[in-house]
């Protein structure tokens, strides 16, 4: 696995019309290796930026998190910030909206109108996005559950929700161009 580093002075995000997908993953102190890499193949797949915000729960060296990765990390785009702090430094220079997925999110995944450039967090399995995260966020998506017993879904899972119904109303699935029916305007 061969971590990218992130540049310096990364180039202007310049708006074309229609404007490049620039999408993002970040998780949040992620705890598990498997979800980890399961979200690593999924961002390896749909060529998405995969930003991972220390303390780890584990070392990237660790068997599990290159095992669900399978034979696909070459083709990750993996960044590695050794606190919230340095992400957002970086966050800051890219630019972007940052949206929080969370069980005490206030806006459905699906209604949500993503943007090109968006920055999709995730937190750890056993905690979720911490408070400093949530409050950075400029939007908070929820999941939906239909089982009113069941808290939450499972990290990869999650992650592959958000990041594919982006792609959807960014016409970005197979280049079906579909532009989505989001419900929330922008803040």
């Amino acid at each position: 696995m061969q971590l990218v580093p992130f540049p310096v002075d990364p180039p202007p995000i310049v708006t074309l019309n229609p404007a490049p997908l620039t999408l993002r993953v970040a998780l949040i102190h992620p705890q598990i290796p498997p979800n980890t890499g399961n979200v690593a193949r999924t961002c390896a797949a749909t060529a998405t930026e995969l930003h991972l915000v220390g303390p780890l729960g584990f070392e990237l060296s660790d068997r599990y998190l290159k095992r669900a990765g399978l034979d696909y990390w070459p083709f990750v785009k993996l960044h590695y910030h050794e606190s919230l702090e340095a992400f957002w430094a970086v966050r800051d220079r890219v630019g972007g909206r940052q949206i929080g997925f969370s069980v005490r999110g206030t806006s459905p995944y699906h209604r949500i109108a993503y943007r090109p450039d968006d920055w999709l967090l995730f937190g750890s399995e056993t905690q979720g996005l911490p408070a400093e995260a949530l409050d950075a966020c400029d939007l908070i998506a929820s999941i939906p559950m239909a089982e009113g017993g069941v808290r939450s879904l499972n990290l990869s899972v999650s992650a592959a929700i958000g990041l594919f119904e982006a792609r959807r109303q960014l016409g970005a699935l197979d280049g079906d161009g579909h532009e989505g029916e989001a419900e929330v305007p922008a803040p």
